[in-house]
C-alpha cells in the first residue's frame, strides 16, 4: 500500500501540474525564450527591494510586444492565474513579491522612448524605460524629468506610476501623479485601457489619479506620457549643520513658513551622515546631529535672492555652520550622500528595513526623538534620511535577516514606526506603497469600512481579484487579528510570507 501524501508533497504536486497547464497555455502566444519557470531561471525574480520576503513565482513571463501582454493577460484570466506586473524590481515594500501560484509577468523589455515632443514638453514612453533615460533623451532640447527617486538610475516609470514615486526635488516639482498627463495599459481581462489624455482634460471621472499609486493592483502599465520642464538656469544647495535635531527639524517648517518652496529640502540624522560620508566623501559635517540640504534653482538672480533668504532663515533656526555650494560640480557633491544613502547604509549592515512614513512637518523632530526611544526598545540601530520638505520619513533599520529574532524585531520597529507616525497626524507611506510591508499598519490607518471601499474599486476593475493580489488591502480577518494582537500588548509581523 502506498504511504500517505503530506501536505507539503501535494502543494508540490499542485504547483508542478499547474505550471505546466499555464505554461502550455501561453507557448501559444509567446516564443519559448519569453518564457521561465526551471527555479535557476526564477529565483532572480523572488523578491523585490524589499529582500526579506521571498517567493519564487510560478511562471516568469517576458512579453516583447503589446499584444503578447495582451494574450498573457487573457491567458491568464480565463485560467484564474493572479499576474504580478514587474519594472526593475527597485521597489522596497514587496509589491512586486511573485503569487506563489502566479505569473509574474516582466515589462523590462519595453524600454523604448517612443517621442519626446518639445512644444508641448511631453514624452511618450514605454513602461520599462528608466526614470533617468527620460531625462537622458530630453536633455537637448534642454528639458528634463522632474521626480527624481533615488533609484532613478535603475527605477522604471511604470514603477514609478505604480508607486507614485517622489525623490528630493518632489516639494517644489511634486510627485509623478502631478507629472503624468496619461497612461496606457491593459485591464486582466486583456482590455486595452488609457487613463487621462494628451489634452488639459479627459472627460469623465479622474482616473488617472486613481490608477497612480495603485501597485498594480487596477491595470498593467504598457505606455506613459510624462511632463517634462525646462532645465533651470541654475542650481545652488545650501549644507547646513546643526547641533540638535529638534533645531533642525524646525528649520525645515520655518524655510516653508517663510514663504519659500526649495527645489529641494532634505534631512539626514549623525548616524546617516556617517555612513554616507564614509562611501561617497561628500563634504558632510560629521560633528552635526544632522544636517539640511537646501536647494533653489532658477535664474542666477531668484537663486541668489532665494538662497540668500534661506541662509537667514537657517541661522535665525540656530545653524552652526552653512555652506553654499559655489560651482555645479559641488553642488552634485552635496547630493551625491543624500542620493546614496540606501547603498551606504547596505555597506554598514547586512540588511535593512526602509520604512516610508509621512507626517506634518512640525513634528520632524518628535519622530526622531520617539525612534531613538524605539532604537533602545527594539535593540536596532536605525539611520534617518528624509524628504524634510514634505515630511516624508525613510528610517533605515538596520539588521541581519540571517538571525529570526533580528528580522522579527525589524518588523515590530518598522511597524512602531509608521503607527507612530499615524498618532502625530501623518500616514504609513509616502512614495514607498504598501505591498506586503505595511498591511498590518493599514489596519491601524484606515477603518474596516474604508478598507473595504478599496476593495470595491478594485473589483471595478479586477473583479476576480487576480492583480497582485494579496497585497496593499488588508482583509477582515488580519486587521481583527492584529486588533486582538494590540490588545493584548502584543504585534504580529507577516506570518503567511515567506522569508529567507
Amino acid at each position: 500500500m502506498n504511504a500517505p501524501t503530506s501536505s507539503s508533497q501535494q502543494d508540490l504536486l499542485q504547483r508542478t501540474e499547474r505550471q505546466a497547464q499555464v505554461v502550455q497555455a501561453l507557448r501559444a502566444h509567446l516564443p519559448s525564450h519569453s518564457l521561465l519557470w526551471n527555479a535557476e531561471d526564477t529565483v532572480p525574480y523572488e523578491c523585490d527591494g524589499l529582500t526579506a520576503y521571498r517567493q519564487r513565482p510560478l511562471i516568469v513571463a517576458l512579453p516583447e510586444t503589446y499584444a503578447e501582454v495582451q494574450a498573457v493577460l487573457r491567458t491568464c484570466h480565463a485560467l484564474n492565474v493572479p499576474v504580478v506586473a514587474r519594472g526593475a524590481g527597485t521597489g522596497l515594500s514587496g509589491g512586486a513579491m511573485p503569487h506563489a501560484l502566479g505569473v509574474t509577468l516582466s515589462l523590462a523589455r519595453f524600454n523604448r522612448i517612443l517621442k519626446v515632443d518639445p512644444l508641448s514638453r511631453t514624452a511618450l514612453v514605454q513602461g520599462g524605460v528608466r526614470n533617468l533615460a527620460i531625462s537622458e533623451a530630453a536633455a537637448p532640447y534642454g528639458l528634463y524629468y522632474a521626480p527624481d527617486p533615488s533609484s532613478q538610475i535603475a527605477c522604471t516609470i511604470g514603477g514609478n506610476v505604480a508607486e507614485n514615486s517622489g525623490g528630493v526635488h518632489c516639494l517644489k516639482y511634486g510627485l509623478t501623479v502631478h507629472n503624468v498627463v496619461k497612461v496606457q495599459g491593459f485591464t486582466i481581462e486583456g482590455e486595452p485601457v488609457t487613463f487621462g489624455s494628451d489634452a488639459l482634460d479627459a472627460p469623465g471621472y479622474d482616473l488617472l489619479s486613481v490608477l497612480i499609486g495603485s501597485e498594480g493592483m487596477l491595470a498593467v502599465t504598457t505606455e506613459v506620457t510624462v511632463k517634462l520642464v525646462p532645465k533651470p538656469q541654475l542650481a545652488r544647495c545650501i549644507m547646513a549643520s546643526f547641533d540638535d535635531i529638534r533645531k533642525a527639524g524646525d528649520a525645515v517648517a520655518a524655510v516653508i513658513a517663510a514663504g519659500i518652496i526649495p527645489a529641494g529640502l532634505e534631512m539626514m540624522d549623525k548616524p546617516m551622515t556617517a555612513a554616507v560620508e564614509d562611501f561617497v566623501h561628500a563634504g558632510y559635517d560629521l560633528t552635526a546631529e544632522a544636517i539640511l540640504l537646501c536647494e533653489s534653482d532658477g535664474t542666477p538672480e531668484e537663486v541668489e535672492e532665494e538662497i540668500g533668504r534661506m541662509s537667514a532663515v537657517l541661522r535665525e533656526c540656530g545653524a552652526t555652520a552653512i555652506t553654499v555650494s559655489n560651482n555645479e560640480a559641488e553642488r552634485l557633491r552635496f547630493w551625491s550622500g543624500r542620493k546614496n544613502a540606501f547603498p551606504a547604509s547596505g555597506r554598514i549592515s547586512p540588511d535593512y528595513m526602509c520604512m516610508d512614513s509621512t507626517i506634518p512637518r512640525k513634528r520632524l523632530a518628535d519622530i526622531l526623538l520617539a525612534i531613538a526611544e524605539m532604537e533602545k526598545k527594539y535593540q536596532l540601530r536605525c539611520a534617518n534620511v528624509f524628504h524634510a520638505g514634505d515630511g516624508n520619513l525613510h528610517p533605515l533599520i538596520l539588521f541581519d535577516a540571517n538571525d529570526p529574532d533580528q528580522l522579527h524585531r525589524c518588523e515590530l520597529f518598522g511597524a512602531d514606526i509608521l503607527e507612530t507616525s499615524v498618532a502625530m497626524g501623518g500616514t504609513i507611506t509616502g512614495e514607498h506603497g504598501v505591498g506586503v510591508e505595511k498591511l498590518n499598519s493599514m489596519c491601524v490607518q484606515f477603518t474596516a469600512a474604508e478598507n473595504e471601499q478599496m476593495f470595491g474599486l478594485k473589483r471595478a476593475f479586477d473583479a476576480k481579484g487576480l492583480l497582485n493580489p494579496g497585497k496593499v488591502i488588508p482583509t477582515l480577518n488580519r486587521c481583527a487579528e492584529y486588533g486582538k494582537m494590540l490588545v493584548r500588548g502584543g504585534q504580529i509581523s507577516h506570518p503567511d510570507l515567506p522569508r529567507f
